[in-house]
């Protein structure tokens, strides 16, 4: 089983970076490794028990994961754990807090456990899931922090025009 943890600065305050991540209507505009990620029920994000529906992108089209939601606290943490197995997955498990760091700037912290499975090829296939993930994981996020970059006053607007003032 590994089990690691990775903090990435942001440019943009928490809740923009948690709704970056959290609205699929952002999600799809960065983030290459998921093609399609949708809330069972047509939620435009995740909650607290909500189950979503995750198939991979690019190389990494032919996976596909279904997950439910353990925590949800906009714009602090979310978590989600794998429902069932999914290749190479047999557990699979991450959290994300947020923190403002200064105005405008954040940290995102993101942990994840991951065993591969079956178990008869575990000895072969963790390590390699492991390696694969953690590159995937640090690459995801460096996306991210891409599009933040560039359109973080997209998101802000964006929310201004949900909430009514920007704050959920």
């Amino acid at each position: 089983m590994a089990h690691q943890r990775f903090e990435f600065e942001m440019p943009a305050s928490s809740d923009v970076v948690f709704d970056a991540f959290h609205y699929h209507v952002w999600r799809a505009r960065w983030d290459s490794l998921v093609s399609d990620a949708r809330v069972v029920g047509g939620a435009p994000c995740p909650f607290v028990g909500a189950e979503t529906e995750n198939t991979g992108g690019g190389w990494l089209r032919g996976l596909s994961m279904r997950t439910r939601f353990i925590a949800f606290d906009r714009p602090h943490v979310a978590a989600a754990s794998m429902i069932g197995c999914s290749f190479p997955f047999s557990r699979w498990a991450a959290s994300m807090r947020h923190r403002d760091t200064q105005p405008g700037r954040s940290m995102l912290i993101y942990v994840y456990t991951i065993e591969a499975g079956p178990t008869a090829l575990r000895w072969l296939l963790e390590p390699v899931v492991t390696w694969v993930f953690a590159r995937q994981t640090q690459r995801r996020f460096g996306r991210m922090r891409d599009f933040l970059t560039e359109h973080a006053a997209e998101v802000v607007e964006w929310q201004r025009v949900q909430h009514g003032n920007g704050a959920a």
